[in-house]
């Protein structure tokens, strides 16, 4: 079980470290541009890089304590905060009927909750 937690958090852990860096380097412009990224013209620019630093500081909550082994009850704290936002997310991709978005919300939503579970 711990190590399907470990390859869990790893996996989620990229997808977060992706999301957030991509927030934060390429213009908002571009990112209205891009499938499922439409939201982000109906945001601010700050909003989107305020986003973005967030899921890097979750990238690094839902391994980084567990690893060294301080505060290792951020790792599921860092995990109900990303079930958090992946509600946020899918509600935002509904109104917008992106569809495709919202399953990988969903998978996203569902590896945090497994993460949640085995490591509270």
């Amino acid at each position: 079980m711990n190590l399907a937690l470990w390859i869990v958090a790893g996996l989620l852990c990229a997808v977060m470290l992706f999301g957030g860096m991509t927030k934060l380097i390429v213009p908002k412009e571009k990112l209205a541009a891009a499938p499922a990224g439409g939201w982000t013209g109906d945001r601010s620019a700050a909003f989107v890089k305020t986003l973005g630093a967030l899921e890097v500081l979750a990238a690094i909550g839902i391994v980084v304590p567990r690893a060294v082994d301080v505060a290792p009850v951020m790792v599921p704290v860092t995990a109900v905060c990303w079930v958090l936002l992946m509600v946020g997310a899918m509600a935002t991709h509904l109104r917008r009927d992106e569809r495709t978005a919202v399953v990988a919300n969903v998978v996203y939503l569902a590896m945090a909750v497994f993460i949640a579970a085995g490591r509270f």
